[in-house]
């Protein structure tokens, strides 16, 4: 028998919440002293205690916990549950980390208002060029509905490639356009460069047409935090009195494994007014 204080330090519990789970009839001491009311525990309790800790951690209030453990849910059935609120918080962490990279972006962009250097943006016509491509559509043109369609797209692009015997003879394009379905909605292109001619049906190949005038910037890093370039690039269009006609490209330079040493060229279409 232990102690209500050595069981807590067993269970890694307070005092105070083993007496609350007494109360609430959760997890009753094995036995209680007639004379002094103290609270004794054996070792077989830890494992209701684990159950009740597991399942509150999963979100569910005490009287569901309750309920739970008066029907004898099996350990398979617990680790299930667990499992899933696992992916569940791991799920929360990712997104929640992805909004941090988009808020330091933002604030990037905020601070470097009025400071942006905009003499490494180039103006140059674009050659027409053969790729291979598959295509999704995304919720709008936001880096956090973006990012989730293109890269799958292209896993999936390379992956047919390779299956096809087929070599990329040039960097990945990526590319978007409003989709049919409005909406804001933004057909993604994840694009490779191929030699001609290429002929598959697991992917389309198409040429996309030359561009007579782009505005071309180099960002480096992930393309997470591609804001502030692409917000540079948009100053210099203005300042320089041109007009967007189209969604910029993004030409993979150098796409290394980690992503923050990535090296892409934004390439925005543009004309005089």
């Amino acid at each position: 028998m232990f102690t209500i204080g050595d069981f807590a330090r067993h269970g890694r519990v307070s005092v105070r919440m083993l007496r609350h789970y007494d109360a609430t009839g959760l997890l009753r001491p094995a036995r209680v002293d007639p004379a002094t009311g103290y609270r004794s525990y054996t070792a077989a309790q830890l494992t209701r205690l684990n159950r009740v800790i597991a399942l509150k951690d999963l979100g569910l209030t005490l009287q569901q916990v309750r309920r739970i453990l008066d029907e004898e849910v099996s350990t398979e059935e617990l680790r299930a549950m667990l499992r899933l609120r696992r992916a569940e918080l791991e799920a929360g962490m990712a997104a929640a980390a992805a909004r941090l990279v988009q808020v330091e972006a933002r604030l990037r962009s905020i601070e470097s208002e009025g400071h942006m250097p905009t003499n490494d943006v180039v103006l140059k016509s674009l050659p027409a060029i053969r790729v291979a491509e598959l295509t999704a559509t995304a919720a709008s043109f936001e880096p956090a509905d973006i990012g989730p369609v293109i890269g799958p797209l292209y896993q999936e692009l390379f992956r047919r490639l390779e299956a096809a015997g087929v070599t990329p003879a040039g960097p990945g394009v990526a590319y978007y356009e409003d989709a049919p379905e409005g909406g804001g909605r933004i057909s993604v292109h994840a694009a490779v460069e191929v030699a001609v001619p290429v002929q598959d049906g697991a992917f389309q190949v198409l040429d996309l047409p030359s561009v007579d005038r782009a505005a071309t910037i180099v960002h480096h890093g992930s393309m997470d935090t591609v804001l502030p370039t692409a917000q540079a690039l948009a100053r210099w269009i203005d300042g320089n009195g041109y007009q967007s006609t189209g969604y910029p490209r993004e030409i993979s330079l150098e796409c290394p494994p980690d992503r923050d040493q990535w090296v892409t060229e934004l390439q925005a279409p543009v004309a005089r007014p």
